[in-house]
This record gives structure tokens, sequence and C-alpha cells, in this order.
């Protein structure tokens, strides 16, 4: 196991409603090793999706420390965190979030662009990519056109984009059926194969047993970590 690609250390996120104060997170402290296949459940309301989009540095924490391969990111302008989220980190949504209007090739060649890769270059890849989940012979079909389960396949070719160290799936097969689900943990367990850190936020049990370690949340705090016995 290498270094940690996640390292948090007291982490608390409180957020403001009027003139109450509302703790999200109070002092969440764990580590993801390089590599790792981890899973993240808890209740509404558990403070996952914050703990979530803290790591995805769409959200900055009220305290303490989060390191993304070693880099602190918690004082760090919106500028640098884009570019972390750019070039650090795959995204993949329970919605898909893919533009219906672009096809299935210009959806995974726009983070690529957005990095600044060559046009010639970024098809090339978005083309290999597509290929790698089973679609390169839709790539010119749109969102519109294709099934839910194909739609997380691009989802999934579009979160490679840009190599990223850490891939973040929040409910990646809340929106599908149990075998298209089935399809789209079987391509996590091939990524997390070839040495990719993935982590997995679900409120299925079968889809958290999937992954090496479970980490459990309830009102704002980690409980014990676990081994997953999937």
């Amino acid at each position: 196991m290498g270094a940690p690609v996640i390292e948090v250390r007291d982490l608390v996120h409180v957020y403001r409603r009027g003139s109450v104060d509302v703790p999200a997170l109070r002092g969440v402290t764990f580590q993801i090793q390089q590599g790792e296949y981890v899973s993240l459940m808890g209740p509404s309301g558990s403070g996952k999706s914050t703990l979530m989009h803290i790591l995805g540095c769409l959200l900055t924490p009220t305290s303490g420390s989060y390191q993304l391969d070693g880099v602190e990111t918690v004082h760090l302008g919106e500028q640098e965190r884009a570019r972390i989220r750019r070039e650090k980190i795959g995204f993949v949504f329970q919605q898909f979030n893919l533009l219906p209007r672009l096809s299935l090739l210009e959806n995974v060649a726009l983070p690529m662009m957005y990095a600044g890769v060559p046009r010639r270059e970024r098809l090339r890849r978005a083309s290999s990519l597509l290929e790698r989940v089973g679609l390169g012979h839709r790539i010119h079909h749109t969102p519109t056109e294709i099934s839910g389960g194909e739609a997380q396949r691009v989802a999934i070719a579009r979160a490679l984009a840009n190599d990223p160290s850490l891939i973040l799936a929040d409910e990646p097969t809340g929106n599908l059926d149990s075998r298209t689900g089935e399809e789209i943990l079987a391509l996590f367990h091939e990524l997390h194969q070839e040495g990719r850190t993935i982590l997995v936020v679900t409120h299925d049990p079968g889809v958290a047993r999937r992954a090496e370690r479970i980490l459990r949340m309830r009102d704002g705090q980690l409980e014990t970590a676990s081994a997953s016995t999937g």
C-alpha cells in the first residue's frame, strides 16, 4: 500500500440556518491509502454528502485538515481548488450529469478540454475510454439515445478522462436496475484491480460490501471502520 491519497483530520462543518448553527461533521478523522476501494455508508443526515463535497473540493470545511495527495486543500482559493478537481478527482454521480446535446465522445472529452488537452488528442483518448467501457460503437450518439446503464458507463469514462488519482462515486447504482448495477460494480472492480483509488457513497449494503473497507457515519461522526465481507 502506498502513501495516503486522502488524509482527513478533525474535520468539522457547520451550516448556518438563519440564527441557528447546524453541525454536519463533528471531528471526522480517517485515511484512504493509494489503491484502496472504500465505501461510505450512513443514514440521511449522517453527514456523508457533506463529507463527499469536501473530499471533492466542492465545499470548504469550517475547521480541520483535508490533504489530497499530500496537499492541504482547506485554505486554497477557488481557482486552485478547481485545478485540483480537474486534475486529481474523477466524479461519478447518481444522475449521470451528462450534457444532452453533446455526443458521448464530446461528453467524455469535455474535462480534457478544460485541462487544455489539444482537440485531436482529447478525442482520441475519449474514444479509447468509451471502448474501455464497452461503448466504442455508440460514440456519436447523445445521452438521450442510450440506457441508464450506458449513461453511467459514459460517466465513468468521463471520470477517467484526466487520469485522476481519486474516483468519487455518489450512489453510482442508485438509478439502475439490479442487473445493470452489477455491471457498473464489475467495472469499478476492474478499475480497482488496475490500481485506482475509489470511494463510493451508497445506501446499499450490497454495494458497500464490494469495497475492501466500509466507513460508517452517524450524526456527523465516523463510526468504527470495518473490513468488507464482500
